[in-house]
């Protein structure tokens, strides 16, 4: 009794906030979409919304049937998306998802080769989950989620695949460029540049700077890299960045790459997926070309 249909008109009514919006987006009429649901709960004997004036409201049953259909829907039109490939004699499809900003550059140098060893596999990155990845695998969103930050939940793996250095940026000319290591306290009188993220999120925050309950003079959030970078070059402030991002800039930019620390600040870049696609062939093949070491960033990587 209970068809996609159905689980597509909860959602939408929860998307849209109305019955005639989700008619309007389902393509079908008021009438007919009343009629469908309200013949549902009569073969269910239990309502799934009551109304509040103007409103519907999800009862219990309808908020346990919203809930499928946020799990089920993704995996029907991922399905149906295979299903299509395979019509066509196409391998199939890698989304991923970045949760990395500097990442990117990474990245690229790992999807090259690799459309190359697969030219049957459709390959698309998805940068607006940078900081909701998880739910984008749970949701069928994206099949990779590319991160320095695993976040282990039951149902998904996390596979590092790339180490690296985080270190601080500064201008070729700055005090601080000299410098074997730099302490907390030398930020103090700094404006730290970082990317839009979350403090807590950032590891010169919570591995270097809180810690020794220090905080720099201003703190200053750019989105690009290029831009960040510039900045730094032109003595508007320091940054902190993998030292293989660094290290590609260096050579066009007056920057300078400083370890944090005495002892560094060691990451990873790991390729998160569902366990239950970890068999799929070509995303193993991905996995296993991210581990190949880039040539350009081999310099990089802390020995």
């Amino acid at each position: 009794m209970l068809e996609r249909i159905h689980l597509a008109v909860v959602l939408e009514v929860e998307k849209q906030g109305s019955l005639t919006g989700a008619a309007n987006v389902l393509h079908v009429t008021q009438s007919a979409l009343s009629h469908s649901m309200k013949k549902l709960e009569q073969q269910l004997g239990t309502d799934i919304w009551v109304r509040e004036g103007r409103a519907l409201r999800l009862t219990q049953a309808g908020q346990y049937l919203l809930a499928v259909a946020n799990r089920v829907l993704p995996q029907l039109t991922l399905a149906e998306e295979r299903l299509r490939q395979f019509s066509q004699g196409e391998r199939g499809a890698l989304r991923i998802g970045m949760e990395c900003h500097p990442c990117y550059q990474w990245l690229l140098k790992v999807v090259s080769p690799y459309l190359t060893a697969w030219p049957d596999v459709d390959v698309d990155v998805k940068q607006k989950f940078q900081f909701g990845g998880i739910g984008a695998l749970f949701a069928y969103e994206i099949d990779l989620l590319v991160t320095p930050d695993p976040l282990y939940k039951p149902g998904l793996h996390f596979e590092p695949v790339f180490d690296y250095e985080q270190v601080l940026v500064v201008p070729h000319k700055h005090a601080l460029a000299k410098v074997k290591y730099v302490e907390p306290e030398q930020l103090m009188s700094e404006v730290l540049i970082t990317y839009p993220v979350a403090t807590d999120r950032l590891d010169i925050y919570n591995q270097f700077l809180l810690p020794a309950g220090i905080t720099p003079k201003r703190h200053k959030t750019i989105e690009t890299t290029d831009i960040m970078l510039q900045m730094v070059a032109s003595g508007r402030g320091v940054a902190a960045l993998p030292r293989w991002l660094v290290q590609e800039y260096a050579s066009k930019m007056d920057v300078v790459p400083v370890r944090l620390g005495a002892d560094g600040i060691a990451k990873q870049i790991f390729l998160g997926a569902r366990e239950a696609d970890l068999d799929t062939d070509y995303l193993q093949a991905f996995i296993a070309q991210a581990r190949e070491p880039v040539a350009s960033f081999n310099k990089g990587k802390k020995s």
